[in-house]
């Protein structure tokens, strides 16, 4: 709404916290950020602390005839020292995939005061044809290891909405 670039309005709010900073900035180069898009498309961008580690997410997605469909998420993560890369993009590549399932089909209904979903049989998640380009870029870090699955779900909805936006 400022007319600002969102990435540059969160590199000076995050100015003093160089680990949130430092995922935000290896997002945006990752999803190449500022380079030119398809036609139809746009870019968000998200960043969040979370169980001891920062996460950043990029979304490149598309609307048509009022339907979301997300065609890349790029995903940087410092969660301290990494014992097992392939572990933490694994995780984090689940948890972007429970955000993007409650982003595009997230709804719980109740029924004679009853919650409806009891679990994932009858909980929507992505189909296999929904699952964008996944990308996971991790930060090389000393600090304490933190999470991984759980800081790829919250960036999730803030991406995707922020390029609807866009």
């Amino acid at each position: 709404a400022g007319r600002k670039d969102p990435l540059e309005v969160r590199r000076r709010l995050l100015a003093g916290n160089p680990r949130a900073l430092g995922v935000l900035n290896l997002a945006a180069e990752k999803a190449g950020w500022g380079s030119p898009l398809p036609k139809g498309r746009a870019r968000g961008i998200a960043v969040v602390p979370a169980f001891g580690s920062y996460a950043a997410m990029v979304a490149e997605v598309s609307v048509a005839k009022g339907a979301i469909k997300v065609h890349r998420l790029v995903s940087a993560i410092d969660c301290g020292l990494v014992v097992n890369p392939g572990i933490v993009e694994s995780q984090l590549e689940s948890g972007a995939l429970f955000g993007l399932s409650a982003t595009l089909h997230g709804e719980i209904t109740f029924k004679g005061g009853k919650v409806e979903q009891g679990n994932f049989h009858d909980y929507r998640v992505v189909r296999m044809h929904e699952v964008p380009k996944l990308e996971t870029h991790i930060v090389p870090s000393t600090e304490a290891p933190g999470g991984v699955g759980e800081p790829g779900t919250p960036p999730v909805p803030a991406a995707i909405a922020n390029a609807v936006f866009a």
